[in-house]
């Protein structure tokens, strides 16, 4: 692997149990998912202590992230490693962009501004895809994979709790409706992963990059939940 610009610190690189990639992945990240995934903001979110503010605050940050993907996508179609995974019908800043004129105005552009953890996140997708397609794939699949779906959860509390059409603006980044039928194209997706065309060492950085990834998101949760209290 090419050496990287300076970057986060990584993480311990994780031993993988036999078997699929796509299970190993699986194993080595789930307690790095599961803190994602019970962060305070995401809690009080998805329990409706949060206003639609947050929402809209929570989408903004993810426009951020999801354009650092998108662009090193961009660079990256035809690389042997990442290429296989870079997919038009997963392109999720149209709607994103398309949700936050719902949600924030048509001049949300001019007012977004991205919190120092998302700045970090995004400039860490920027680094491996320019440097690391293995790397860029663990972005991919930490992301992609995670809103197509745990992000449906979000997706129903957002049309519950603030009245949000059942798969229309405002929650359009949640609807892959260009992929089919989605347990197949988690089949393929899966796939790929165990078909990466690198070796066990490889492989073991991968994983140690989705822990990160995980813990990048993270950091960006717990940014917004010090903007966004739950209220009592």
């Amino acid at each position: 692997m090419p050496d990287l610009p300076p970057g986060p610190a990584p993480g311990p690189v994780p031993d993988l149990p036999p078997g699929p990639f796509s299970d190993a992945l699986r194993t080595a990240t789930r307690a790095a998912h599961t803190e994602a995934e019970e962060s305070a903001f995401m809690g009080d979110l998805l329990g409706g202590r949060l206003g639609l503010d947050a929402y809209a605050r929570y989408t903004e940050q993810l426009w951020f992230v999801y354009r650092a993907l998108e662009d090193g996508a961009a660079r990256l179609a035809d690389d042997p490693v990442a290429g296989p995974f870079v997919r038009p019908e997963l392109e999720r800043v149209p709607e994103l962009e398309r949700d936050l004129r719902h949600l924030a105005g048509e001049d949300w552009r001019a007012r977004a501004s991205a919190l120092p953890a998302t700045r970090r996140y995004a400039a860490r997708i920027a680094e491996v895809a320019a440097h690391w397609p293995a790397g860029y794939v663990a972005h991919h699949y930490t992301r992609y994979l995670g809103d197509l779906a745990g992000g449906q959860v979000v997706r129903r509390t957002a049309e519950r709790t603030w009245g949000l059409d059942a798969g229309g603006d405002g929650v359009r980044f949640y609807v892959f409706e260009r992929i089919g039928s989605t347990p197949a194209f988690r089949r393929e997706y899966r796939g790929l992963l165990d078909g990466l065309p690198v070796g066990e060492a490889e492989r073991r950085r991968v994983a140690a990059e989705c822990c990160d990834a995980f813990a990048l998101n993270s950091a960006v949760l717990a940014g917004l939940a010090a903007l966004f209290p739950a209220r009592v």
